[in-house]
């Protein structure tokens, strides 16, 4: 019997269940594969307040940047300063292609409220010399970080178990949930490939998959699988971006509710030496099928922001499935639907960056204390008819 039950072991579930555990509760983790098997293991790492407009999701990645910050603190490794999730925070410089972005850009930031630097085009070579001098100017956003998502899931995961007791923190790999069990209207735990496991709240932190658990309770999530490709590139033996560089169409395309393919440059560099580049977005459900034109266009993109990349080889492409909501808002909080039931998913490509506030809100929450932030925004029954 647990005190809370998280379905799921990306970096949401591992956020929801170390928080739950440093709160006191007793706390299983369920997943049908491994540790960050689902869209952790298939995300850049993002920790952004740049591409957030104005309102509640941009209050909770300001939060939730703080406690990045404060995780890489508190669970320093050998690389100092990165908590051994290679917690980078190298900020992030938003580029624009001619003035009219420009002038967009610079109005955006000024609503946001967040800390950033107006960068004229003559001086956007001071943050990346690499950069063509065809740009108008940019934003560049100091709390922009950048973390190795697979490595921060199973830090905290690990640290959870080993900092708060023995027994803290369980986890069922390998378990398919197949149902839920109740008593009366209440749901009590849930029933998997591996049997019946018992608690006093479930956690649904299944990612792109959060609809389908909260279907088998009974309630209803438009969660919905939004593919994006990443190329990566071969080691370089010199840095050649020091900070995670974007175009403004970048923002544009994470509120945009169109079906069909929008792509976008976004580039980094790694501590490995690689370079990561992206961005597209399509609903095609979960068609893991790679486009080579969709990589071709990627590859395009980022060689006319970055010339130098011309010369330099992809090795490898990989893809996932970012949790789509249809007013792009996660869903975070209990459900009325369902006593018993909370939800952590449907961050889209955002849930890196938000683990953390997600988990240290819903810990709040089932410890009966008041939440750092007002969830009414993310409540789960906002879709229901009866909402509208």
């Amino acid at each position: 019997m647990s005190d809370v039950i998280v379905v799921g072991a990306g970096v949401v579930g591992a956020a929801c269940a170390y928080y739950a555990a440093r709160a006191g509760l007793d706390v299983t983790v369920i997943d049908r594969g491994s540790v960050a098997a689902g869209t952790t293991g298939s995300g850049e790492g993002n920790v952004l307040v740049s591409d957030k407009e104005p309102g509640p999701e941009l209050e909770l990645a300001v939060l939730s940047n703080g406690l990045w910050r404060e995780l890489a603190g508190r669970f320093d490794g050998p690389s100092k300063g990165q908590g051994g999730f290679e917690f980078e925070p190298k900020g992030g410089l938003v580029v624009a292609e001619n003035d009219k972005v420009m002038a967009a850009l610079t109005e955006l930031a000024a609503q946001q409220g967040v800390e950033h630097t107006i960068v004229q085009a003559s001086g956007l070579r001071d943050y990346e010399p690499h950069l063509t001098p065809e740009l108008a100017g940019g934003v560049f956003y100091p709390q922009d970080a950048q973390v190795q998502p697979m490595l921060a899931a199973a830090r905290l995961l690990r640290h959870a178990a080993e900092s708060f007791g023995k027994g803290t923190v369980r986890l069922h790999l390998g378990a398919e949930v197949t149902g839920f069990l109740r008593s009366g209207d209440r749901i009590t735990g849930v029933r998997t490939t591996r049997g019946d496991v018992l608690g006093d709240a479930v956690v649904n932190a299944a990612g792109t998959w959060g609809g389908e658990i909260a279907a088998l309770a009974g309630v209803e999530l438009p969660i919905l699988p939004r593919r994006g490709f990443i190329l990566v590139t071969e080691p370089l033996r010199e840095p050649l971006i020091r900070h995670k560089v974007y175009t403004a169409a970048y923002v544009t395309n994470v509120a945009s509710d169109n079906a069909g393919l929008e792509t976008s440059a976004v580039i980094e560099g790694t501590p490995a030496g690689t370079v990561l580049i992206g961005a597209s977005r399509e609903r095609v459900g979960f068609d893991r099928t790679t486009s080579v034109p969709v990589l071709a266009k990627l590859a395009r993109q980022a060689v006319e922001l970055f010339p130098a990349l011309r010369g330099i080889r992809a090795i490898r492409s990989y893809c996932g499935f970012r949790p789509y909501c249809p007013d792009h808002l996660p869903v975070i909080g209990a459900d009325p639907r369902a006593p018993g039931l909370y939800h952590a998913c449907g961050h889209e490509g955002a849930g890196i960056g938000l683990a953390p506030a997600t988990g240290h809100l819903l810990a709040q929450l089932l410890t009966g204390d008041k939440p750092a932030l007002d969830l009414h925004p993310f409540r789960p029954d906002r879709f229901a008819k009866e909402a509208a």
